[in-house]
């Protein structure tokens, strides 16, 4: 059912934005390296479909789980010794989960359906750790998968299917196109020493990750394009690793690949990990800070942990 579920987003977005393609602009293209591989390890397994996933700092993993339909979904709490519960439940399409400080937030509406006829029941919630109470910081969103933080405090959601933009988010809850040049978009990380919001992209040609300057959002921003075609990637989180670079969950392909935005030059770290979803760097206790940690549709959380150096 999981499989059947991610064909028909592909279809889906194949149908949608055929005629869309990431504006060759500010491109960087080099010669795959080789990376070393990582070790697998299965940390967790018999989940329902893993969107995404986050650390929480007070030793716990949060888990954005949804079903086939993408409704009746739950952030799901997994512990580093292994205990799991349920951190908020009766979640729509729960998509992206961003910690900061005491409140972990998250995504709903999170939905190929909601996507297709432009239904902006989507919204971005915040649970606050300390007290278990779920808020909500915006609504009106079309099916907001991404989700990153600005510094001066606005939210910027991605949209895979359908229109496939980014919007930014104020305080005041108004929504405004940011970075019009990219389509199909997916994963978002803020690079705070950097200054620029990493990107991915789904359902394009290409499968490209971008990185817009914060100071000049509107300008076309620098991409780097991963080996092989967009819809067989289909590339869907990511996350900027303390090394500064970007590390990608390539769902179809089934690879975590490594990327450099500087150099333009890309490796995968892993493979055999079909349908993965997103990747984070291990976070507060019990989590090793140095291992990939990985989501995928098939209910699994597998750590990568790179080799000796």
């Amino acid at each position: 059912m999981t499989i059947f579920r991610t064909a028909s987003r592909a279809l889906t977005a194949m149908a949608v934005t055929a005629t869309a393609a990431v504006l060759p602009v500010n491109i960087a293209v080099a010669e795959p390296v080789s990376c070393a591989p990582w070790a697998h390890h299965t940390v967790a397994a018999g989940y329902g479909i893993l969107e995404n996933l986050g650390f929480d700092g007070r030793g716990n993993l949060l888990l954005a789980q949804q079903s086939v339909t993408g409704s009746a979904g739950s952030l799901q709490r997994l512990g580093a010794d292994g205990s799991t519960s349920v951190a908020v439940d009766d979640i729509d399409g729960p998509g992206s989960i961003l910690v900061i400080g005491d409140i972990a937030y998250f995504t709903a509406g999170n939905s190929a359906a909601s996507a297709l006829t432009d239904r902006a029941d989507g919204s971005i919630r915040a649970l606050h750790l300390d007290t278990g109470a779920v808020t909500t910081v915006a609504t009106g969103l079309t099916m907001p998968n991404g989700l990153a933080q600005l510094p001066n405090g606005d939210f910027v959601v991605s949209r895979d299917i359908g229109a496939g933009t980014l919007t930014r988010v104020g305080a005041d809850n108004i929504a405004t196109p940011y970075a019009p040049s990219l389509s199909s978009t997916n994963g978002l990380a803020f690079d705070r020493p950097r200054n620029r919001l990493v990107v991915s992209t789904t359902f394009t040609p290409e499968s490209v990750v971008a990185a817009v300057d914060y100071a000049d959002s509107d300008s076309p921003p620098r991409q780097v394009v991963i080996p092989g075609a967009g819809l067989l990637n289909a590339a869907d989180d990511l996350t900027v690793g303390p090394d500064g670079k970007v590390y990608v969950a390539l769902n179809v392909a089934g690879r975590i690949e490594q990327v450099d935005m500087e150099t333009g030059q890309t490796c995968p770290i892993a493979d055999g990990l079909p349908l993965s979803s997103s990747a984070r760097f291990g976070s507060g206790p019990g989590w090793d800070p140095n291992a990939l940690y990985v989501t995928s549709f098939l209910g699994t959380v597998t750590r990568l942990t790179p080799p000796a150096p």
